[in-house]
């Protein structure tokens, strides 16, 4: 059982309480990603496996996930990133965002960025697959309707379109 912990509007934990909990409830948690970049510019992207519980066979970012409780959110990033891709690289922070989509609780959303060429071996039960396109060519794909995952495309729109 993944236990969260319940953050306040300034991002201090008041508590702490199951995954399913947090989503029944609605209850301010920690979400991490990591938008990975190759030697040419272009974006790693997760195509999530149709087991997903959430967003299934959608793009995603290359990383993503929960916070667990009493985790930084860079430790949170790493654990995700050799869990769903089989590696980590160095990272660093990107951004820090206060995020709410219709439907789902209330979020701080902490990406990190890294330099990484591949290869990748991802966990086939969570990731379909891994590839890198441009900006340009994510964009194309979202103005085409496209699956991608919501705080995928908040990235995106806020940072890079």
């Amino acid at each position: 059982m993944e236990i969260l912990d319940v953050i306040d509007d300034n991002d201090k934990v008041i508590g702490k309480a199951p995954r399913q909990e947090v989503y029944a409830k609605s209850l301010h948690h920690r979400i991490v990603h990591i938008l990975i970049f190759n030697d040419k510019g272009e974006m790693a992207l997760q195509l999530r496996s149709n087991k997903c519980s959430f967003c299934p066979h959608h793009w995603s970012t290359a990383v993503g996930g929960h916070v667990q409780s009493g985790e930084s959110y860079e430790q949170a990033a790493l654990r995700e990133y050799e869990e769903e891709l089989g590696t980590k690289t160095k990272i660093e922070f990107f951004s820090k965002d206060d995020y709410q989509n219709t439907g789902t609780p209330r979020k701080f959303v902490v990406s990190f960025k890294t330099k990484f060429n591949g290869p990748f071996n991802h966990d086939l039960e969570v990731v379909d697959k891994v590839e890198f396109f441009t900006i340009k060519k994510i964009k194309q794909m979202v103005d085409k309707g496209e699956k991608f995952h919501p705080e995928l495309l908040f990235l995106l729109k806020k940072y890079f379109f």
